[in-house]
């Protein structure tokens, strides 16, 4: 599992005063929770830019103080109209405690209906699961090698390590093969074809 290093600044106060002047100041109020612990510091937009702008799913390491944290983003804030990152909420990753959390799901191998030409029409790029840290992946994968035409791949298909449950319904389609228009246009002139009644021959 890929993982994304951070230095935060303490934040001493933590009032709505005190965190519209973090944020005036140009950075951004972020709070780490889990071990019994909370902490509050603040990070620049650009120093979390990759973490959030990224559709991978990583650890963070977040040194406050000397004191190195492993965690994993779970929640974030922006304004409603500037889009402004306005709050960053972090779980520590404590050995031996579960937790739930959405993993990216990627199809692996080659689709039979693909290479006959459908298009795979990815529908779910995330599943919920409950895990422990230690068996924390950066993603997941279903293999789709035996999808043809019109078939799907579900969330019952995924294999999970030991160690992790999954949450999401097992019979969400994840990827479908789908067949190209063209493909049903050519497929249909076909049929139609060969539905016509056969032409009289001529007379002798």
């Amino acid at each position: 599992m890929d993982s994304i290093s951070l230095t935060g600044v303490t934040r001493t106060d933590t009032g709505k005063k005190a965190t519209k002047a973090t944020r005036n100041e140009g950075r951004v109020p972020c709070v780490i929770y889990g071990g019994g612990e909370v902490t509050h510091f603040s990070v620049t937009p650009k120093e979390v830019k990759a973490l959030i702008y990224s559709p991978d799913f990583k650890q963070v390491d977040i040194t406050v103080d000397g004191a190195t944290h492993k965690c994993i983003l779970k929640d974030l804030q922006f304004h409603p109209v500037s889009d402004e990152l306005l709050h960053m909420d972090f779980l520590k990753l404590v050995p031996g405690n579960t937790l739930k959390v959405h993993i990216p799901v990627r199809c692996t191998g080659t689709s039979p209906g693909v290479v006959g030409g459908g298009r795979l029409n990815q529908k779910l790029r995330a599943v919920k699961v409950k895990t422990n840290p230690e068996s924390l992946v950066g993603e997941l994968t279903v293999d789709i090698s035996s999808l043809n035409l019109s078939d799907s791949v579900r969330v019952k298909d995924i294999v999970l390590a030991e160690g992790m449950e999954m949450m999401s319904s097992s019979g969400i389609p994840i990827a479908t093969v789908e067949v190209p228009r063209a493909m049903k246009s050519a497929d249909a002139a076909d049929e139609d074809a060969a539905d016509a009644p056969a032409a009289d021959a001529p007379a002798s």
